[in-house]
């Protein structure tokens, strides 16, 4: 009676481990078959912030839909230990997948890039706010950082001219970088523009590269007509070159931080600011805006030629008037204001 009992007791425990194995490898293959479902999207995007937790990640991927069966999620990503392997960025989530698959890919960190694009900026705070409205990147952390000389100067740069370090142009990144790693990749790609050509034609020019982005902004603020850089930049080199005051109307703008300003007048010349050419000779200590690479190589290549005035052509075409002396400017200018008078407009 005995051993009939403990063989019977030994048949029901095996009878049990082989069940629970059985349900065990059954609920597993269920969950590890557990696909993403999409309905009719192929791809879903996920943004997950650099300070996530668990609960955060499960937020952003139940807001899209994409966790159709949350208790399968919940315990293969709890055996995956997912909570210790969260990394911020962009996700590209793939319809159908399984969540094995998904879970992996979180884990990994196996995010996409995003086009990031900035151009016709002015100020340091604009810059930062353009560009962290694309990325993670907190604007308050990456103006700070062009506000303090112990970080500007890690990449040769000072506060006046760190917005050269920004070529406008549309960079492939990821969303989650952080301002460090956003001026790491900034510098690479300001390193990678000043090529062997760009740096040569600022020599030959006896410009640094600094110099070279600070004039570019100001003849990017003179003229938005393309094909008039060059003559504008090269009026500026022949001031330059004779030590001649540039007397920018853009940079006394740019002190007042008056941008709208349609007219100069006497008064306005008098500000105390090292921005101020009429007051200060050479170049301003920064650019009074990011320079476009149009702009740049306007400078690098600019036209060589006599003119060492200008003025806005009376027309209001956005064109100029050029001359080499002064009383064929004063000409000009009077053309000018008399328009700009018949306009209504006196400041």
């Amino acid at each position: 009676m005995k051993k009939e009992t403990k063989k019977i007791l030994i048949y029901v425990a095996i009878s049990l481990v082989m069940l629970a194995a059985i349900f065990a490898y059954t609920k597993y293959r269920q969950i590890m078959g557990s696909y993403v479902h999409l309905e009719d999207k192929e791809y879903a995007y996920v943004y997950i912030p650099s300070d996530a937790e668990f609960s955060d990640l499960y937020d952003a991927l139940d807001k899209e839909g994409i966790l159709s069966d949350t208790a399968a999620f919940l315990w293969l990503a709890e055996r995956k230990n997912l909570k210790r392997h969260i990394h911020p960025g962009k996700y590209k989530i793939k319809n159908a997948i399984s969540l094995n698959k998904l879970i992996n890919q979180l884990r990994s960190g196996k995010q996409i890039e995003v086009n990031l694009t900035f151009n016709n900026i002015r100020t340091k705070q604009e810059l930062a706010g353009v560009i962290c409205k694309q990325i993670q990147c907190d604007s308050s952390a990456l103006s700070e950082a062009l506000f303090n000389d112990s970080i500007t100067n890690l990449y040769g740069f000072d506060t006046f001219n760190i917005v050269s370090m920004f070529v406008p142009n549309t960079y492939k990144v990821y969303w989650g970088m952080n301002a460090k790693q956003l001026m790491d990749r900034m510098h690479k790609e300001y390193n990678k523009f000043w090529n062997n050509t760009r740096s040569m034609q600022a020599k030959a020019a006896g410009l640094n590269q600094q110099e070279v982005s600070i004039l570019a902004s100001i003849v990017q603020e003179e003229t938005l007509k393309t094909d008039e850089k060059p003559k504008v930049a090269g009026l500026y080199m022949n001031r330059i070159n004779r030590g001649i005051a540039l007397q920018a109307d853009p940079t006394l703008k740019y002190a007042l931080r008056n941008f709208a300003k349609k007219r100069i007048l006497n008064k306005d010349k008098k500000v105390n600011s090292r921005y101020n050419t009429y007051k200060y000779p050479g170049l301003p200590p920064g650019p009074i805006c990011v320079p476009s690479i149009n702009s740049i190589d306007a400078v690098l290549n600019f036209e060589k030629h006599n003119y060492i005035y200008m003025c806005a052509r009376e027309d209001f075409s956005g064109y100029h008037n050029f001359a080499s002396k002064l009383s064929e400017h004063n000409l000009n200018a009077r053309k000018y204001q008399r328009k700009l008078n018949k306009r209504g407009i006196y400041k």
